[in-house]
């Protein structure tokens, strides 16, 4: 399939794009290095994105796959966490004209955020954003997630504050992206001054540390997954509000 795409990039006049499980990023290496290299606007388009994938088990549940792809240079992972990110991460697939980009999609339900309450998806631009302020618009904790998971960030955030814990979310579908940003705007959603701060993603925290500081703290997987309906494993295996809360206290303490 990646080679296919190559071909069809090269030849010009279409922007092609394909699919398969991001399991499969494995199999066609090769050819998604090579789009890399050569700079051609080919879209992956993987699903399946982690444990929540499900019955198959460990074998078709990345884990380092993410960490991976994001090592790869000339590269753009995007994972985005509800209908209207999905919307905009195609937007700035499309404007990635002289490189490949790889959209990163959950195989389970996530819901759609209501954007009149929240931040506007456009934030996916620019890779991370606030997607909920703090009460009071002064975080004490940062809690960073991508994906499916940025869900279990919204949820802590609600059970923090009935704690009188203030917690901003920060959606984050690209790390390369909010790479390339100005140092004013990662200072304006990440400011250093907050140091209390957890990354919430269903995959190794492998590469996360730049993000994080030396007080942060993770809800990530550093294992192989486990056969077990989506939901179960992700319980089963930590990826919860309440973890993310303890994690949350643990860093506010460092």
């Amino acid at each position: 399939m990646a080679a296919a795409l190559n071909g069809m990039a090269l030849h010009g006049g279409v922007i092609p794009f394909g699919g398969t499980f991001l399991m499969f990023n494995d199999y066609m290496k090769p050819a998604y290095r090579l789009a890399h290299l050569m700079g051609v606007q080919s879209i992956f388009v993987f699903t399946h994105d982690s444990i929540g994938q499900g019955e198959d088990g460990p074998t078709h549940q990345p884990v380092e796959t993410l960490a991976a792809m994001r090592a790869t240079p000339n590269g753009c992972v995007i994972r985005p966490a509800d209908a209207n990110e999905s919307a905009y991460a195609w937007l700035a697939a499309l404007q990635r004209k002289n490189a490949p980009t790889a959209l990163v999609f959950s195989r389970q339900a996530v819901p759609t955020f209501d954007r009149s309450k929240l931040a506007p998806a456009s934030g996916v631009l620019k890779g991370a954003y606030i997607l909920s302020e703090a009460k009071g618009g002064k975080p004490q904790v940062i809690l960073m997630g991508t994906g499916s998971e940025v869900q279990l960030c919204m949820k802590a955030q609600e059970l923090l504050e009935k704690e009188n814990i203030a917690a901003r979310v920060v959606s984050f579908p690209s790390c390369e992206l909010f790479a390339a940003q100005s140092a004013a705007y990662q200072e304006e959603v990440l400011p250093i001054s907050v140091k209390a701060r957890v990354v919430c993603e269903a995959a190794t925290s492998f590469g996360w540390h730049r993000w994080t500081g030396e007080k942060g703290r993770f809800v990530t997987l550093e294992r192989f997954g486990a056969s077990a309906p989506g939901n179960v494993a992700m319980k089963n295996l930590g990826f919860t509000p309440e973890k993310v809360v303890e994690a949350a206290k643990e860093s506010l303490k460092a």
